[in-house]
């Protein structure tokens, strides 16, 4: 076996023929060619005798480590050797300590970064293992993206204090919106009882959940809420204010078709016709406003009468919610007729812009809101709508209306023509709770009563819109 160095040139020289040999350098380096796919490689080794055992460490190889990289290698090898330790050992020692230096910096971010999680990092982890609501979490994640995280988003779990969450309350309340604020208060309070129950929320939260501190008392001291916020609303609107809302309407197409060319975008605009319809079909189906603008033309037929509206529509639970078979009055038939002259080409009812879904279901509940602007509470009006108060009714005496108001309307002028309750709630869409027994035995559905009811109310608000006298609601 040779005992001289290796050169550079000889390396370079090396073929496959050398495949195999060995040679040793007088310093205690033993080499080894190989010849493989990749080509020529030398394999470095140092070797030593100790405890009458040979021992041999890898230095490496060429020409992935130029020769003086692999001597010096072999240098601090030998010196390792002369103090009575394995460099085999220590070099696995040093490998074991920079992994753990490396797990124990790694920890340390992670540390750090769960410190400094986040109301924002709450929330998605929330929404993604915490809450699934009917809606896919849709409108928490809207309501939270214009309330809550603009105002505390970026405050950190651990520093987060009952202040910041009264801070979210009165910067909505100035807006006038005290429902939201009780919906507001409800969904942090569930996000923060979530947190309180897992990793690594609850150990962010070691001065206790914040919301706990959000009693009745304090929001009540500081009248962010009304004593009233839980009431349930029962609003009407009288037969003298449905009158005056059919002649606004009419009094603002005049008042806009009589203004002289140049002018008609200065002005007040007439209510959208699609409103206006919208409005109509409200109080003389009984439906909701939004299941009517989510309704798609398949599911009406003009020439029948009638109007199916899908239980995915509706309102509820899933268990109880039910398909709700609708018979249009002449007056309701109508208001669908001349929807259909406006959007019948397309599948629905009321088309988005882009015609390829409905629009919002809170859009026609807005641009009704819009022109009430007296009870909104607003500084200035929203880019881009209507901020007017043509469609407060008599006077605002009696405060502002809602879609919503129209169906409780019309289920009272149900109720003054002498319509049963059970029929009024089966046409307004609600389950009626009855014992089991009963429905597995009895499956009529009631549709001869509802159609009769929905064609007394179409009736009833015809005669109340070409009446001269308005009289108020009575009991049949």
């Amino acid at each position: 076996m040779k005992t001289t160095r290796w050169t550079i040139k000889e390396l370079q020289s090396l073929t496959t023929s050398d495949d195999g040999k060995v040679r040793r350098e007088p310093d205690g380096i033993v080499t080894k060619v190989r010849a493989g796919k990749r080509g020529i490689t030398v394999a470095f080794r140092y070797e030593w005798f100790a405890g009458g055992k040979k021992h041999d460490y890898s230095l490496g190889s060429w020409p992935k480590k130029t020769l003086a990289e692999l001597r010096t290698e072999r240098d601090l090898a030998k010196a390792t050797v002369s103090q009575g330790i394995d460099p085999g050992a220590a070099k696995k020692a040093a490998r074991i300590e920079a992994q753990a230096a490396i797990a124990a910096t790694i920890a340390e971010s992670e540390r750090q970064a769960a410190e400094n999680l986040t109301v924002t990092d709450l929330f998605e982890a929330w929404l993604i293992d915490g809450v699934r609501r009917e809606d896919a979490n849709a409108e928490l994640r809207r309501s939270f993206a214009k309330d809550v995280l603009p105002v505390i988003g970026k405050k950190m779990i651990r520093e987060l204090s009952k202040q910041d969450l009264l801070s979210v309350l009165r910067t909505a309340k100035k807006r006038g919106l005290n429902r939201t604020l009780v919906i507001l208060n409800n969904d942090m309070r569930q996000m923060l009882r979530w947190a309180e129950k897992h990793k690594p929320w609850r150990g962010l939260m070691a001065d206790g959940n914040p919301a706990d501190l959000m009693t009745p008392k304090v929001l009540d001291d500081l009248k962010l809420l009304d004593a009233d916020y839980n009431e349930v609303r029962d609003r009407t609107l009288s037969p003298a204010e449905v009158r005056e809302l059919r002649d606004i309407f009419a009094k603002l197409e005049s008042d806009y078709k009589a203004l002289p060319k140049g002018q008609k975008y200065s002005g007040i605009r007439p209510v959208n016709q699609h409103v206006q319809c919208a409005v109509w079909i409200c109080l003389s189906t009984l439906c909701r406003i939004g299941e009517l603008l989510m309704s798609e033309w398949q599911h009406i037929d003009l020439e029948a009468g009638t109007w199916f509206i899908p239980a995915a529509n509706t309102k509820g639970r899933h268990r109880k919610r039910k398909d709700n078979n609708v018979t249009l009055s002449p007056f309701a038939r109508r208001q669908f007729e001349v929807l259909h002259k406006l959007t019948g080409a397309t599948p629905f009812v009321f088309p988005n812009t882009k015609g390829d879904s409905h629009v919002y279901t809170k859009t026609v509940s807005k641009l009704i809101g819009d022109r009430q602007c007296r009870f909104k509470n607003r500084s200035k009006p929203l880019s881009g709508r209507q901020h007017n108060d043509t469609l407060v009714l008599a006077g605002g005496a009696n405060g502002e209306w809602t879609p919503h108001d129209l169906r409780r309307t019309g289920s009272t002028m149900m109720q003054s023509l002498g319509v049963v309750p059970d029929i009024i709630d089966l046409c307004q869409g609600h389950v009626i709770e009855a014992p089991k027994v009963r429905g597995t035995y009895q499956h009529y559905d009631y549709a001869k009563e509802k159609a009769e009811a929905w064609h007394l109310l179409g009736e009833r608000i015809e005669a109340l819109l070409t009446a001269d006298n308005v009289q108020e609601f009575r009991r049949a």
